[in-house]
């Protein structure tokens, strides 16, 4: 059963956003300052900028709560230039200030969810893309955010540290998502941890299976390096996967 779907699941998303802003946070509290500034694993980004992103979006999310708990449209962001300038902006702080804000913006968000009427958690609200969903599962995705950005840094956490649920859960959504992409491949994907299966856009007798451990299907998917650890059968190249994001 998927513990983390739905708006009754919301104390058992809260914790698992805490404890995975603990995780980063536990993470990058040796860096020194000339290790903030050093590249990060996304291109042109060093760990100074993406750290600014997960602070900045942590502050995107909670205006989507402020949405749902008023009723009064209030974007995630201004506009995408916004966003991108207040990252920018923000990449060249010192160390202490990049840990605090980091810490600081994640703990407002946590105290505005758990202020949120019950009622409110069913409201419809918009991120910077796609159709208007249940602020609920909005919320959800910022789980996606830390954990992938993470792993992003590149300082010693990566896709296999990724939990196991956290794993199941973002395959079978990145999937869905990807199940109604005409660009996407059509595929059966397999985790050879748990057995479990995944399908892209499937077609009886013209699929690939590609198998390896989730975390590296899942990795694999949202344009992450798999570190080779995915066989394709019939025997080839993997295929390319629309941009997530």
């Amino acid at each position: 059963m998927n513990q983390s779907a739905g708006p009754h699941s919301v104390e058992l998303l809260i914790e698992r956003n805490k404890a995975a802003i603990d995780r980063l946070l536990e993470s990058v509290s040796g860096l020194s300052p000339e290790q903030i500034r050093e590249p990060s694993l996304l291109p042109d980004w060093t760990k100074g900028h993406v750290l600014t992103h997960v602070a900045r979006n942590a502050d995107g999310f909670r205006n989507l709560l402020t949405w749902a708990q008023t009723g009064v449209e209030t974007p995630m962001y201004a506009s995408a230039e916004a966003r991108a300038a207040d990252i920018e902006a923000g990449a060249g702080r010192s160390g202490d200030e990049l840990k605090a804000d980091v810490a600081d913006s994640a703990q407002a968000l946590l105290e505005k969810a758990r202020e949120l009427p019950e009622e409110a958690w069913l409201a419809e609200v918009r991120g910077i893309r796609g159709p208007a969903e249940p602020v609920w599962s909005m919320f959800g995705r910022r789980l996606f955010e830390v954990e992938v950005h993470h792993a992003d840094l590149g300082v010693g956490y990566g896709p296999a540290d990724w939990p196991d649920w956290f794993v199941s859960d973002e395959l079978y959504r990145v999937c869905g998502w990807l199940a109604v992409n005409p660009q996407a491949p059509t595929a059966v994907l397999t985790d050879a941890g748990s057995g479990r299966q995944y399908f892209l856009r499937t077609q009886d007798g013209s699929d690939l299976v590609i198998t390896g451990p989730g975390y590296a299907l899942l990795a694999w998917l949202i344009g992450r390096e798999s570190d080779g650890e995915l066989s394709v059968d019939p025997e080839g190249a993997l295929p390319d996967i629309p941009s997530y994001g």
